[in-house]
């Protein structure tokens, strides 16, 4: 078995609760920062209860010389938490696409990209 094969995305049935949606926020605040927001249920919320909720989200950056870049990982805490993770992303220009994963603890891994 691949770990390709463990992933789940837009295809699978639940993606509307499951699949990460990447946003890219420019010029932010008084700096100016610029951000990568991943949103797990934005469509359509997803539990978040003990039994059924998201555990962590992973981020990653494809630079435009191919080069993959791990953004971090952020953890939820059921109940008390929503899956919203925001990374600070220095220099956004230098990259060609943004990767998430997610994992729910009843369904899986899920994954999404975005080409800047």
């Amino acid at each position: 078995m691949q770990f390709g094969e463990v992933l789940k995305g837009k295809e699978i049935e639940g993606k509307e609760k499951h699949v990460p949606t990447i946003e890219i926020i420019r010029g932010h605040g008084s700096n100016g920062n610029d951000f990568i927001r991943v949103i797990v249920g934005k469509e359509v919320p997803h539990p978040n209860t003990v039994e059924h909720h998201i555990e962590w989200v992973e981020l990653y950056g494809v630079t435009r010389d191919g080069k993959t870049i791990d953004f971090g990982k952020m953890n939820f805490e059921p109940v008390h938490t929503q899956p919203i993770a925001t990374f600070h992303v220095n220099n956004i220009d230098n990259f060609k696409a943004f990767c998430a994963l997610e994992y729910c603890n009843i369904h899986g891994v899920w994954q999404n990209c975005i080409e800047v």
